[in-house]
């Protein structure tokens, strides 16, 4: 994997770069969406490619892992042959399901043993076999095994945590560095900054994982509880360190108004389900305010969803017609709601590039975060 930085902004930390796999281009800043099981919810790869335009999605290892397996995914030659994505994919460790599965998990030195949420059969992932299973998976940029603490953890508990996924993590990158490539392509590997709200833990993580000289590097460990301010700061801390010259992923983040800040203090990479989750119950992400389509306002409103959009959905209905839908309670609600939410932010982040590259975003993005966040 190769990361270009092309241009920064003179007036923030915001950048613009080229990431380069065998699998094709990615243009950051860049949203990817998840692919939790194989499938963007509810929506065609084609639709992801040409009405998204998405360049990179996510899957998550711990539900692949579960369903459909190792042995189909290997049968099928990895999960790009079996999904037909022919685009980047990223994979997380299972860190963070693991840590929602409070009540069915026991974290050790060793790894972390869990009963999965579908059977209740038991497991046991380790800093070694979560290599292994992404090998097998076949993403082309992979996770480290972390321990992905909750936003109000104590001092005590957060250090701990944090010098444990940094044991961790020693463990993961000897085995990355011992084993090869799978399916003729080249894969990477992620370390993940943990510590909590905690400054100078946050540093102290930033620091021994930009000392690992890997090819990227992912900021774990936010938007799990704690204040959004906080979780800002975090950002500024973490960025402060790890080096320029690699792509930054900050995991699992979250609203427009959110990539938007992220974005403005360095970071590169963004995830979340949030816009097929809030678009299956009727929010929708706007450039200019977000929309429950499920009011009644807009049961006599026959405009297009969004007529400034390029992207068929937008374009084909109407606000009406989709309100329509989600009172009947109709599978096409949901899934024309998650294509337009995946788009806006796609959208966004392009925006936001351009005006990077222009020199305007310090301008722009005031504007624009003033706009997204209104309710409509």
């Amino acid at each position: 994997m190769d990361f270009k930085l092309l241009h920064t902004d003179p007036y923030s930390s915001a950048r613009a770069g080229i990431i380069t796999t065998d699998h094709g281009q990615i243009e950051t800043p860049i949203f990817m969406p998840v692919g939790t099981v194989a499938s963007v919810k509810g929506v065609h790869i084609r639709e992801v490619k040409e009405d998204i335009q998405a360049q990179i999605i996510l899957g998550n290892t711990y539900h692949l892992y579960l369903r459909p397996g190792l042995d189909i995914l290997e049968q099928a030659g990895g999960l790009h042959k079996f999904n037909g994505w022919d685009r980047p994919i990223l994979t997380d460790s299972g860190g963070f399901q693991v840590f929602s599965l409070a009540d069915n998990r026991k974290l050790k030195e060793e790894g972390a043993i869990f009963r999965s949420h579908i059977d209740g059969s038991k497991h046991f992932f380790t800093p070694e076999n979560v290599v292994d299973i992404q090998r097998t998976i076949g993403a082309d940029i992979m996770m480290a095994f972390d321990e992905c603490t909750p936003g109000t953890a104590d001092y005590k508990y957060a250090k701990s945590s944090m010098e444990r996924t940094h044991r961790w993590l020693k463990r993961g990158l000897e085995r990355f560095d011992s084993t090869p490539d799978k399916y003729g392509y080249s894969q990477t590997f992620f370390p993940i900054v943990q510590g909590c709200v905690y400054p100078d833990l946050r540093r102290e993580s930033a620091k021994f994982i930009a000392d690992q000289g890997r090819e990227g590097n992912a900021i774990g460990g936010l938007a799990v509880g704690e204040p959004t301010e906080k979780m800002y700061e975090m950002i500024e801390v973490v960025n402060d360190i790890l080096p320029k010259d690699k792509p930054r992923y900050l995991m699992g983040v979250g609203t427009p108004a959110n990539l938007l800040e992220g974005i403005e203090r360095g970071v590169d990479m963004f995830d979340c389900v949030m816009p097929t989750r809030n678009g299956r119950n009727g929010m929708l992400f706007t450039r200019n305010g977000i929309m429950n389509m499920k009011n009644k306002k807009w049961a006599d409103d026959f405009s297009p969803i969004d007529p400034e959009s390029d992207c068929f959905v937008d374009l084909q209905y109407s606000k009406a017609y989709l309100r329509h839908l989600f009172v009947s309670q109709e599978l096409l609600a949901m899934q024309i709601a998650s294509i337009h939410n995946l788009a806006f932010y796609l959208w966004l982040v392009k925006e936001a590039r351009k005006h990077i590259i222009a020199g305007d975003f310090h301008t722009w993005k005031p504007m624009m975060l003033e706009r997204v966040t209104r309710r409509l």
